[in-house]
This record gives C-alpha cells, sequence and structure tokens, in this order.
C-alpha cells in the first residue's frame, strides 16, 4: 500500500536545514506559535528520508517512564515493556516530543545523554545502556510565546540542540496551503486568510493564542462541505480562542464583516 504524502508547503530553508541536521546526527527544536506546521514539517520530513516517525504529544503528566519503558504484570511474570524513546532509539527511527516543555524535569534528564555526542539512552531499571542506532534522530517542539511565564525550557536544554523557528506564512502562502488542504475557492481562501491576518495583528486583545493556519484549515474545510461560511468561521476561529464573551462578539463581528 502506498503511503500518501503529508503535504506541506516550504516557506524557507527548513527542508534543507532538517537533512543537514539529520544526516550530521544532531538534535533539533522547533520552535514557533500553535498551528504554524511544526508537526507537519516532521511528518513530511519522515516520509521524504523514508524513516519511521514516533510522535509524543507531551503534557505535564508525561514522565520519563513513558518515554523509557516499564515492567508491567503478564500472567504470572513480570516482564519488561520497551517505551517509544526506547523502540526509536533501537529500530533508528525519529521521535517527535511536541511540547516538550509541557513533560515533567525527568523527560529532560532522560535526552540528555542522547543529545550530545554520547547518543546514548540510558535504562536505570535495568541498569544498562543503549547506543542510538545509526539513523535514530531527536526533534521537539515548543512554543516560547505560550510557554513565557509558565514552563520554560532551561538554556542548558536549548544548547543541546539545533533550533528552527516557525511562524505563520505570508498571505500568498498560507492562500495556497488552504486551497491546496481543503480545496476550499481561492476567493473564500484570501477572505479567510484576511481574518488571519487581520486577528493576529489586534495585540490589544490580550489573547494567549491567536489564528493559526490550522484554525483557518478547519474553516476551509466546513464551508468546503457546506456549513455557511459565517457560522463555519465563528465555530472555527473565533470560539477556540477565546472564553470572553465581548472578545468572542467583537471577532465574530469582525469575521462576519470581513467574510
Amino acid at each position: 500500500m502506498t503511503k500518501t504524502i503529508p503535504y506541506y508547503h516550504s516557506i524557507g530553508k527548513e527542508e534543507e536545514i532538517f537533512s543537514h541536521t539529520y544526516s550530521n546526527k544532531i538534535p533539533l527544536l522547533l520552535k514557533g506559535p500553535t498551528g504554524t506546521g511544526k508537526s507537519r514539517f516532521i511528518e513530511y520530513m519522515a516520509h521524504k528520508l523514508d524513516k519511521k516517525l514516533i510522535t509524543i504529544a507531551c503534557h505535564e503528566e508525561t514522565s520519563s517512564t513513558d518515554l523509557i519503558g516499564r515492567f508491567i504484570i503478564k500472567g504470572a511474570e513480570t516482564v519488561w515493556v520497551d517505551g517509544p524513546m526506547t523502540l526509536a532509539v533501537k529500530e533508528g527511527a525519529i521521535i517527535y516530543l511536541d511540547e516538550i516543555a509541557e513533560a515533567r524535569p525527568d523527560v529532560i534528564v532522560a535526552i540528555h545523554s542522547l543529545t550530545d555526542h554520547r547518543r546514548e539512552l540510558f535504562i536505570d531499571k535495568l541498569g544498562i545502556t543503549i547506543k542510538a542506532h545509526e539513523d535514530f534522530m531527536l526533534v521537539a517542539s515548543f512554543n516560547p510565546g505560550y510557554q513565557r511565564g509558565f514552563k520554560e525550557l532551561k538554556p542548558s536544554t536549548k544548547q543541546r540542540f539545533s533550533a528552527l523557528s516557525f511562524d505563520y506564512p505570508e498571505a500568498k502562502q498560507e492562500i495556497e496551503i488552504l486551497i491546496n488542504e481543503t480545496k476550499i475557492d481561492a476567493d473564500n481562501a484570501k477572505k479567510l486568510v484576511a481574518i488571519g491576518t487581520k486577528i493576529r495583528n489586534l495585540t490589544e486583545l490580550g489573547l494567549t493564542e491567536t489564528v493559526s493556519t490550522r484554525l483557518l484549515v478547519n474553516a476551509a474545510t466546513l464551508i468546503k462541505s457546506g456549513l455557511p461560511k459565517r457560522l463555519s468561521t465563528h465555530i472555527a476561529i473565533v470560539e477556540p480562542l477565546t472564553d470572553d464573551l465581548q472578545i468572542v462578539q467583537s471577532l465574530k463581528d469582525l469575521c462576519d464583516l470581513m467574510i
């Protein structure tokens, strides 16, 4: 069965950068707002390089045990089960730790020996050290804007990676993304991108997150499926951004006017 190529629209030299970091066995950190294509980019590059990709969506309960492995009771015996990190190290897969700053501190400690010249994973519960497969690569992402004031990556951790910044595409590129992703017509794609650009510039609203390309894709998908345009923008763009009723109404009025 032929794998479907993930659609990704390059906006710079990120493909070239990824290829060089991969071939030189340098861990890579993707920085940028939510919904700017970081995860899709990794899927695309894994497909392009024909490598297995293991993605971990990190959260406040994600621990090193979740990544490395644990003992489980199976019948009358206790057996060890490798976690996704261990599998990636053994098999030579690309492992992607999405929103790594959200994970517990022991996760950062666990990856230290994988992010320097050693490229080793120590499994303390087994008392063994595994040398990473030649094709293994560690990629992580985090959102600096969102993390500010919350969890943050220490400078000593950041410096274990090469880093690549992601941001929202230029209007022309974002229109192309919407058309390719959803098959929406160009006129509506332009209107949605204009809405996204306008809201992103409304810094006085104090939104924790602003309109991501992902939200625009969702709105375009709903419009393409036949849901009324104003309703589509309201539920796909406005409501996910804030719970403040006044801001919701202001954004709704703006979208209604522009769509």
